[in-house]
């Protein structure tokens, strides 16, 4: 079978399994197997953006919306009988988007999430379907994930969506785990170079202690390793570590040439990052994250400042800038999080504190929610940079802002 054909064919395999999905939960809607619920979100948005962005003037490459009003409907189904397990995660989204070049809509429907388990033995599962692949006690960024190093833990508003996979999980009992994955698609809105990933992962725990090995490889990559550990010192104080060495597609890469600044590469070279973090919880139950990211990819003080001197010099370079630096333009991050008892029925509030100590930018963002009665519940999402058009937090926007509401189903 050709290679290039195994997309395609993969796509009818999901389609038959989506279909077989729905068919399954129609038929036992009225049964006891059957369960769901849901949440329905209403909210405006807008963004202030820096005018004088190199990487973004005049907002012509990037096009960002500075207000939008959105409504998504996010649910979950999910379905068990006997052996077999299945769940769907839909979503439904409807936005409005508006800034000075354009007005445009944006409707979606998707999957976000979809899996079919059956557990063949009381240690052994096969399952399919579109999964997070994302683990690891990070706050700010996975670093052992190849896929997520975005978390979306710094945005509680974000819907991540999987990653389609087919995976075989083996726990020999509860201290022990191991996994073997097939990525066969992108998802819903993922990059298209996972195809035909595989990835091992070994996890393992005990009373005080978890840890976890990961290891894939990804075609026209080198291989990926990553390695985490978290230790309970006491009841209070949590502390943890996340590391990997890789290699990034479509790099860019830096000249002094001031004609030929950077070209674009294929692959990066390969790059230990390492993260370290502790997680302390105060007696009330609220709790403060404090980690340190050491970002071996990003750029140095100099290789930033003739990052941004590209930008500046032609808008091509500045769009080629834009497109493919690394997630992270710095080399060392400091990141606080303090939140409170997400078990408090009245509410919940998160406030983030992020720092870039190559070029001494900032970001403050807060997160508020008000539960007004069982099924409505207000929030509140704000974020200001600190920083100038030079400066990696402050280059694209200095602040945005988010007020909503959700209800929750049925």
């Amino acid at each position: 079978m050709k290679r290039e054909n195994l997309p395609d064919r993969w796509a009818n395999i999901k389609l038959l399994l989506g279909f077989c999905c729905v068919v399954a939960f129609t038929v036992d809607a009225a049964g006891q197997g059957f369960k769901w619920d849901g949440e329905a979100y209403g909210y405006l948005s807008g963004m202030d953006l820096q005018v004088d962005s190199l990487l973004n003037p005049d907002n012509q490459i990037a096009n960002l919306p500075e207000k939008s009003a959105i409504a998504e409907l996010r649910l979950n189904l999910r379905a068990r009988w006997d052996k077999l397990r299945m769940s769907m995660r839909p979503i439904l989204l409807a936005q409005e988007n508006r800034n000075d070049l354009q007005e445009w809509q944006h409707n979606d429907a998707y999957l976000s999430q979809w899996l079919i388990s059956f557990q063949a033995a009381n240690n052994l599962n096969l399952n399919g379907g579109r999964e997070i692949l994302n683990w690891g006690p990070a706050q700010f960024r996975s670093l052992t994930s190849p896929f997520y190093f975005d978390n979306g833990r710094d945005n509680p508003l974000q819907e991540l969506s999987g990653i389609d996979s087919a995976w075989l999980l083996w726990s020999p009992n509860r201290e022990q785990s191991l996994s073997l994955t097939w990525v066969s698609g992108s998802g819903h809105n993922q990059e298209e170079i996972w195809h035909d990933t595989v990835l091992l992962k070994a996890e393992s725990r005990g009373d005080e202690w978890a840890g976890g090995l990961i290891l894939s490889q990804t075609p026209d990559l080198k291989p990926f390793a990553g390695l985490y550990v978290q230790y309970t010192v006491s009841d209070a104080l949590l502390v943890y570590t996340e590391s990997a060495s890789l290699t990034y597609a479509d790099a860019l890469r830096l000249h002094t040439d001031e004609s030929q600044p950077f070209t674009i590469e294929s692959e990066s070279p390969r790059r230990t990052n390492t993260l370290l973090g502790a997680a302390y919880t105060l007696e009330n139950g609220q709790s403060i994250n404090l980690e340190y990211l050491h970002y071996r990819h990003g750029y140095d003080e100099q290789e930033e400042a003739a990052y941004f001197a590209a930008a500046e010099a032609s808008p091509l370079w500045a769009a080629q800038a834009l497109a493919y630096a690394p997630p992270l333009l710095g080399r060392d991050y400091l990141y606080l999080v303090w939140q409170s008892n997400p078990l408090n029925t009245t509410g919940y509030w998160r406030l983030m504190a992020t720092h870039n100590f190559t070029d001494n930018s900032q970001k403050y963002s807060a997160y508020i929610e008000y539960r007004v009665s069982d099924s409505i519940t207000l929030f509140a999402l704000g974020e200001v940079t600190h920083g100038d058009v030079r400066q990696e937090f402050s280059s694209l926007y200095r602040s945005t802002g988010t007020l909503g509401l959700k209800m929750a189903l049925p």
